[in-house]
């Protein structure tokens, strides 16, 4: 009886091979399926195959050859400053967002999606791989909220091309809604985007003969950055996250 007893504990805490792999934060289980299947997965020394494979949480579980560990997820929301990079590391020795947050040093999180150095506002910071591939990619089009300085008024012929497409390299971009901010200063104008090409924003007005002053992302995926100030951070509330969740998967 005892016997049946550990069995069953091993067993419930085994998991699939492919969560195993998701939660250590490189990819979603999906991907993960396809990385067993071209034979770049080994657990205790072993190439697998089987994609119903259960592994126990201390398994050495490597990935082309690098080790990987189930991480807890951590979501982090920070307001981001001027002059930092959104990257991990910079070649240059630059300031990189992650400079700004203080973790413990086995707590490996990544930017989803770029903010340009000198654009300020709504970033998300995660180790969830899965997560973060879906909102980077662009079958999703996760909307974005901008509060965008000009050199000069912005004229409501040029707001009205900013809503019918303007021609980029990449080729026509549109945004979903332009408006002033105010009345009184219609150099300040609220764009909403769900483009992801880079620094489409900055491309768009210069196109149309305009100089971007400041850039300011308020919303991204229906986070904001309220009451949060710039250069903080703070982790994503349990209802966040859920609302993220049932709004990608």
């Amino acid at each position: 009886m005892a016997g049946k007893n550990n069995k069953d504990k091993k067993e419930a805490e085994e998991i699939r091979l492919n969560r195993f792999i998701a939660l250590s934060g490189i990819c979603s289980r999906r991907q993960a399926d396809e990385y067993i299947r071209k034979g770049w997965v080994t657990v205790n020394g072993k190439k697998i195959a089987d994609l119903g494979t259960k592994v126990g949480r201390k398994a050495d579980v490597r990935v082309r050859g690098k080790k990987i560990t189930p991480e807890k997820k951590v979501y982090i929301l920070l307001n981001k400053p001027k002059d930092y990079i959104t990257t991990s590391k910079d070649p240059q020795g630059r300031r990189t967002v992650l400079d700004l947050i203080r973790l413990p040093e086995e707590i490996r999180i990544y930017p989803v999606g770029r903010l340009d150095r000198n654009t300020t506002g709504v970033l998300l910071l995660t180790n969830d791989g899965a997560l973060a591939e879906k909102l980077m990619h662009p079958r999703y089009a996760r909307k974005k909220v901008y509060q965008v300085t000009l050199d000069r008024e912005l004229t409501r012929s040029d707001m009205e091309k900013l809503v019918e497409g303007v021609d980029l390299e990449e080729g026509p971009v549109a945004a979903d809604a332009v408006s002033y901010v105010s009345q009184d200063d219609r150099k300040v104008i609220g764009l909403e985007i769900h483009s992801g090409q880079n620094r489409v924003v900055r491309r768009l007005f210069e196109k149309l003969g305009y100089k971007v002053k400041n850039l300011d992302r308020v919303s991204f995926a229906g986070l904001t950055k309220k009451a949060l100030p710039r250069g903080r951070w703070r982790y994503l509330t349990e209802k966040e996250i859920i609302m993220l969740y049932r709004r990608l998967f």
